[in-house]
């Protein structure tokens, strides 16, 4: 929890396409995946489901061989090679897992003997309108066993680094679906045989693979998702923090006139962002079904698209919580994600989209350098919000904070193209600081050729600290700012 992770969700499918249509193998991905995650400084590549599965459109996510690596890609010894050049280099293996329900092909689970052996016998409970598949009946012993050994068997055989786990809303409630549905035994709507089955998950992975990820897919405030099995949680290490990134995905496609009418979209996470191990997701079911890649999703013209789009990225970066980023969200794509093809690398023939590639290279590698940005992830220690409520001008401050005293970053988001002068921001500490990062340099494809090189501190009460700092904000950006010489912090 005081690492940095920042994800790279990877559809094996469609990254990269062969000039007539067929798979890059995991060879191929071997030799140019790696080297390229590594080189954008990202911790960890997550793989959509490896296990077998029919349909293409599914994305993997309706499997017919929990246990057999999809045929798609090459054999099961490249997946291993894979993973061990990963490995090589420092990078965490996360792989999508889907224990919530089951393709309904005859040569799957569907019915195994001819009668529902997987499934629940009750017809409400077993079958998933939404997805057009089936649930695991999760009170029967022999899906218990089946379950907890597949997960057991990517991590032991495949040395998988973690599991983020699919859909666990749909395990936790009995009406989470489309259609009618039967309540448990006390008349509620929590699946109990579910909740029991990822507790058992959890425990036995936890004593198998103690340094083990699991991460919950989770869109509700179902409680104590990652907290202690022993202190009434279920167990996982990490859940998705849907909410945020709806929030934040909403507010961003306004148009900035009316953004001081939304602040709250902004600032309510911080009433619950610690309740939980929360990883901010960007994934694949965002730029995908009409919703719009993400540069897409920003209003205004081109330049204020990628203005809006490194402004997101860079806020995303310094708020609270583990990272994840679907690809081609680094190469600013235009077009939303489609799995029949690779993703639109002939866009890097183009300047802006080079230089937002560049910014997110940047913006990676200065996540991973300062521990004020992953140190203190799960407590108000680790944040020191300046001013929340700055709702007329659109602006939010605020300080990120590591263990040490010196380990502090200074953050100012501008959330609307109006440049803001003499912005004064309070600071622990009296000394110079300095800019390390400005989204709105033009090395980035921005308007500002240089960066101011250092801020001496005023001794100023503001924002409840004894000294200040007085800003010039660009339109539409996020400044951060850090200690140079500053006195006082041992």
């Amino acid at each position: 929890h005081a690492k940095p992770m920042n994800i790279y969700e990877v559809h094996l499918g469609s990254w990269k396409r062969h000039w007539d249509g067929t798979f890059f193998t995991i060879k191929e991905y071997t030799k140019e995946l790696i080297p390229y995650v590594k080189e954008m400084g990202y911790t960890h590549i997550e793989l959509m489901p490896l296990m077998e599965h029919p349909l293409d459109d599914s994305w993997g996510y309706q499997i017919t061989g929990y246990y057999s690596m999809t045929s798609r890609f090459g054999e099961p010894k490249d997946l291993m090679e894979f993973v061990n050049e990963c490995h090589k280099e420092d990078l965490g293996v996360i792989m999508d897992w889907v224990p919530a329900h089951f393709c309904r092909d005859a040569h799957g689970l569907y019915l195994f003997d001819g009668t529902p052996t997987y499934e629940y016998q009750d017809p409400n409970k077993a079958t998933n309108n939404r997805w057009g598949t089936t649930h695991f009946d999760y009170g029967k012993p022999q899906v218990h066993s089946f379950l907890i050994s597949n997960a057991l068997f990517w991590m032991d055989l495949f040395h998988m680094d973690g599991l983020r786990v699919d859909a666990v809303s749909a395990m936790l409630y009995l009406d989470y679906d489309d259609g009618p549905w039967t309540p448990n035994i006390y008349g509620g709507n929590t699946n109990l045989e579910g909740v029991d089955l990822l507790k058992k998950l959890n425990t036995i992975i936890k004593e198998e693979h103690p340094a083990a990820l699991m991460i919950a897919e989770e869109s509700t405030a179902f409680p104590l998702i990652t907290h202690q099995v022993d202190k009434g949680g279920l167990g996982f290490t990490h859940k998705w923090n849907m909410g945020w990134m709806n929030d934040i995905l909403r507010y961003f496609e306004l148009d900035p006139l009316y953004r001081k009418h939304h602040h709250n979209l902004i600032t309510f996470s911080f009433m619950y962002v610690f309740n939980e191990h929360y990883i901010l997701p960007m994934s694949h079911d965002e730029v995908v079904h009409g919703k719009k890649s993400l540069l897409n999703k920003m209003p205004g013209d081109e330049a204020m698209k990628f203005r809006g789009l490194r402004t997101l990225m860079a806020y995303m970066m310094t708020h609270p919580g583990k990272k994840i980023q679907f690809m081609g969200g680094e190469i600013a794509q235009w077009m939303e994600w489609r799995f029949r093809e690779g993703l639109e690398w002939i866009g890097l023939k183009y300047e802006r989209h080079q230089q937002h590639q560049h910014f997110m290279q940047t913006l990676n590698h200065l996540y991973v350098d300062y521990k004020a940005l992953y140190e203190i992830d799960d407590s108000y220690d680790g944040i020191d919000i300046l001013d929340a409520d700055n709702k007329q001008e659109s602006l939010f401050t605020f300080i990120r904070k590591g263990k040490h005293p010196r380990d502090f970053l200074v953050v100012i988001a501008n959330f609307v193209p109006v440049e803001r002068h003499g912005v004064k921001v309070g600071v622990p500490f009296e000394g110079q600081y300095e800019e390390l990062l400005n989204t709105e340099l033009a090395e980035y494809g921005g308007d500002w050729a240089y960066s101011t090189s250092t801020y001496q501190t005023k001794e100023e009460m503001i924002h409840g600290k004894e000294f200040a700092l007085e800003v010039t904000v660009p339109p539409l950006s996020v400044l951060i700012i850090k200690p140079q010489r500053i006195k006082g912090a041992k």
